[in-house]
């Protein structure tokens, strides 16, 4: 049984993992080392049998524990080539660790298949991933400023989506940030809005999700119930309710329990 849990969401940190009980994957890994070990163990699951740690992109909510993780376990990290590169400048030691790949390639992680997709995103080459046991899709498409058409077949068919609900259009005008930042916020290489995100549940609803993750909220331009209230607008517009689909709002600093896939 494929299941997933966020230990992290949001803009100080994000980190998840997805297992089948046999293999267990982080997505990302941008909080602690010690709060990925705190989190997994709360699932029944040690540091040292991570199997694999999947990238998104270089910028430190993704990628903080990196150093300090790859000294305390032997798994590859997962990544597209310019990530890497990015990353391997950045800190010693990590270049025997990566398997890199194109945007849109697959591969086998321990008997689980792994698929990826290009995002839109300020950063040297922003992915998404799908994993799959074979019988259920788990897809994670955040940190984009726009969903991209391969995020939307990676997306495709997926049981679970966790996608970005970054920021709420009018919190962000009348936030704390200068107009540059919001201006980045909003482009197309910066974050999906709540209602950017919700289009894309009803859209990933209508291929058949039955449940979506709200990720990567922000604490200072959005609020869980902003975010669940733009989605359920989304999913209502298609006569779809919460018996049909799932919400949950991933808290910023703390882990979730597992979830079914």
């Amino acid at each position: 049984m494929l299941r997933v849990a966020t230990l992290a969401s949001g803009s100080s940190g994000n980190c998840a993992v997805v297992s089948d009980g046999r293999v267990h994957i982080l997505l990302d890994a941008g909080i602690s080392t010690r709060r990925i070990a705190q989190g997994l163990r709360a699932l029944d699951i040690e540091l040292r049998h991570v199997s694999g740690v999947l990238i998104t992109h270089e910028h430190a909510d993704h990628v903080a524990a990196l150093p300090v993780l790859c000294r305390q376990v032997q798994a590859p990290l997962f990544t597209a080539e310019d990530t890497a590169c990015e990353l391997c400048g950045r800190w010693n030691g990590l270049v025997e660790r990566f398997r890199v790949f194109e945007p849109g390639q697959r591969f086998a992680l321990d008997g689980l298949e792994v698929g990826t997709f290009a995002t839109s995103h300020d950063c040297a080459r922003p992915v998404g991933y799908w994993v799959t046991d074979g019988k259920r899709k788990l897809a994670l498409c955040t940190d984009t400023g726009v969903v991209t058409p391969q995020a939307r077949e990676g997306v495709r068919g997926a049981h679970t989506l966790i996608g970005e609900f970054n920021y709420d259009p009018e919190l962000l005008r009348r936030g704390p940030y200068p107009l540059q930042l919001q201006n980045r916020i909003r482009g197309e290489r910066g974050h999906l809005s709540n209602q950017a995100g919700g289009e894309l549940a009803a859209w990933a609803a209508e291929q058949g999700t039955e449940r979506v993750i709200l990720a990567h909220l922000s604490q200072e331009n959005n609020r869980p119930g902003l975010a669940l209230e733009a989605a359920q607008k989304a999913l209502g517009e298609l006569g779809l309710g919460q018996d049909d689909v799932k919400l949950i709002a991933a808290p910023r600093g703390e882990a979730t329990g597992w979830m079914e896939v």
